[in-house]
């Protein structure tokens, strides 16, 4: 009896917490605004968004306008990313997983000792990372290829205050004019920058540390690179996605959606519905992936590449 009184009082505390929480947002984001107005207001603070007024100034020779392997790699990497949040909270929040799997110790990959046996969540995890990992080794040829790459990196030091200038003119909401078919402001520079060499590399070295391809024997290796280090990591990467996903399409929508959409998949710069239609539609694919991303789908594919089990 008291254990279930317990159960009852902590789902009580934890509806409380987020009854709670929503409203503590909104008074916070509200109090973030009125002091960001207060601060853009200031004379020294004028003289200096009028000296960095959010962007910096490409190279020489920096492309204009989005190729269309860039808007294929950007769909891809928006659908592999969606389903590897999804199948990494399962791995991560899973009990009873709904089967098990055993790679086939033939073909390209074999080893000595017998393949460890998995779930079926965690194999599904792995095999999204794995074709992730690959469209990112071929977003990163073509992009340092093409010179799209002057785009997301940074090339000089104002590139710092002009972040900072950015940041306050989205926070007083008088957000920095949008012109993303010839350059970006400094702060989504710095936010992309991120997301592909560091966020994506981290997430990539701390599953594969997770994992069992790692190896087990190598000592030095695993005393320098610890499981633990691995796992404090890669789950907060995985919270800095969504969190990015979620700023990204708010964005995206908020500051001329048709011209956005056209640039990310319609690649022209107008504000016809071209993009739109390709973005709707690729909402469909990754809806239908979804939906299709359980068991009774998962476990044929799975078979191919190893044995599978209920236990």
């Amino acid at each position: 009896m008291s254990t279930t009184k317990n159960k009852s009082g902590t789902a009580r505390g934890k509806r409380a917490r987020l009854y709670w929480a929503v409203p503590a947002a909104l008074v916070a984001l509200v109090l973030v605004v009125l002091l960001a107005k207060w601060i853009t207001g200031l004379p020294a603070v004028r003289d200096f968004i009028a000296d960095y007024p959010g962007h910096s100034e490409l190279p020489a020779g920096a492309p204009v306008g989005f190729p269309a392997w860039l808007a294929w790699q950007h769909f891809l990497n928006a659908f592999f990313l969606l389903l590897i949040i999804r199948t990494g909270w399962q791995v991560r929040t899973t009990t009873r997983p709904s089967g098990y799997w055993t790679r086939n110790n033939k073909g390209l990959i074999k080893t000595r000792t017998a393949p460890t046996k998995i779930s079926l969540e965690l194999w599904f995890h792995l095999t999204l990372d794995a074709l992730w990992i690959l469209n990112g080794l071929v977003f990163v040829i073509l992009l340092f290829a093409t010179g799209q790459w002057m785009r997301i990196v940074p090339t000089s030091w104002d590139v710092f205050p002009n972040a900072v200038s950015a940041g306050l003119q989205y926070a007083s909401l008088n957000w920095p004019t949008e012109n993303g078919w010839v350059n970006y402001n400094a702060l989504q520079l710095l936010t992309y920058f991120v997301t592909v060499f560091i966020a994506a590399p981290l997430a990539f070295i701390t599953g594969l540390r997770m994992s069992a391809a790692w190896p087990k024997k190598a000592a030095g290796l695993n005393k320098a690179f610890p499981i633990e280090a691995a796992r404090a990591v890669h789950f907060p990467v995985m919270i800095y996605f969504v969190a990015f996903i979620v700023v990204h399409v708010f964005l995206v929508l908020a500051t001329g959606a048709l011209r956005n959409l056209n640039h990310m998949y319609g690649v022209r710069d107008d504000v016809s519905w071209v993009g739109f239609w390709f973005f709707l539609a690729s909402v469909a694919v990754m809806v239908a992936a979804w939906f299709l991303a359980r068991p009774l789908f998962l476990r044929p594919i799975a078979s191919l590449m190893g044995k599978v089990t209920s236990r």
